[in-house]
């Protein structure tokens, strides 16, 4: 399954952020979630229980909170998710502000 990731720009930078910055940002992201997941197939299923988890749990939801399988759908969307920023933004992504959506 194919998907789309759209970055919503460094709120301080927005206007300076190149095109081209954006798209090497963006494929950068794409292939950490793919590595860290194991293949792009599973990225939007995964994203997609995880949202349904937090839907139902919250943002932060206890671990006890969770069945087995919803926890390690949690911990593996979040790992991924920081191993991509990281990936896209470099180790200082914490300096700006930027956003990645993902759409089937």
């Amino acid at each position: 399954m194919t998907y789309t990731v759209k970055l919503f720009a460094w709120a301080d930078e927005a206007d300076d952020v190149s095109p081209a910055r954006v798209a090497v940002a963006i494929a950068r992201f794409k292939a950490a979630l793919n590595d860290a997941l194991g293949d792009a197939a599973l990225v939007v299923p995964v994203y997609a229980a995880f949202q349904r988890i937090v839907a139902a749990h919250g943002d932060t939801p206890a671990d006890d909170a969770l069945s087995p399988g919803e926890l390690a759908v949690f911990r593996q969307w979040q790992a991924a998710q920081a191993a991509a920023m990281t990936a896209a933004l470099g180790p200082d992504r914490y300096l700006g502000e930027a956003e990645f959506e993902i759409h089937a």
